[in-house]
């Protein structure tokens, strides 16, 4: 059973308005787009872990089979959001893949192949999808590291165990740039919406 938690705590400073809550295409708010990605590729739970206009948030995505878990504290950078989607998966989890509320392009098929990569017999515990040698999102993490992601604190993510974990990380080649396209910025939206 591998479970998936999309950050979508943030309060989208630098762009100036919910970048979780902008249509893409055919009206679908960016966080739905992920939360369907991660509900067609089969995962379960979905958790959405909610925070800066959680109403809006959770209206955005209004019949979706996700779960939600609210952090208090999102204020306190990205590792209490972390910390709050993980804490509401249940026990039977094998594995999460940690999605970012924020990447418009990453499908069902993103995420599957990265979830096909899990291979905890054979030492992929941790799957990283990389464009063009470029590591990007979603991250696929085994339980087994659940605990010391539980230890985080500010505005890091689990960077640093891929990095501490070099023998157990499969790294999972894409074939677009789906996985390291974010959008933190108006000016970012604008450059994503030309190229579309």
């Amino acid at each position: 059973m591998i479970g998936a938690v999309i950050l979508a705590a943030g309060s989208s400073a630098r762009m100036g308005t919910n970048k979780l809550l902008i249509e893409i295409d055919a009206g679908r708010p960016i966080v739905a787009r992920v939360a369907d990605a991660a509900i067609d590729a089969g995962l379960s739970p979905v958790v959405v872990v909610t925070g800066h206009e959680a109403e809006r948030v959770r209206a955005a995505l209004a019949g979706s089979l996700v779960t939600f878990a609210h952090n208090p504290r999102y204020k306190d950078g990205l590792a209490e959001s972390l910390k709050t989607g993980l804490a509401a998966l249940p026990d039977e989890v094998a594995a999460a893949l940690i999605c970012l509320g924020d990447m418009p392009d990453v499908d069902a098929g993103h995420m599957t192949r990265i979830v096909s990569a899990f291979d905890p017999e054979g030492g992929g515990e941790i799957c990283v999808p990389t464009w063009q040698g470029k590591r990007g999102n979603p991250v696929l993490f085994a339980r087994r590291f659940f605990g010391e992601m539980m230890n985080l604190s500010g505005d890091v993510g689990a960077r640093g165990l891929i990095a501490a974990n070099p023998d157990l990380v499969r790294e999972v080649s894409m074939e677009d740039d789906a996985v390291v396209t974010d959008l933190d910025t108006a000016a970012a939206m604008s450059a994503y919406r030309k190229r579309r």
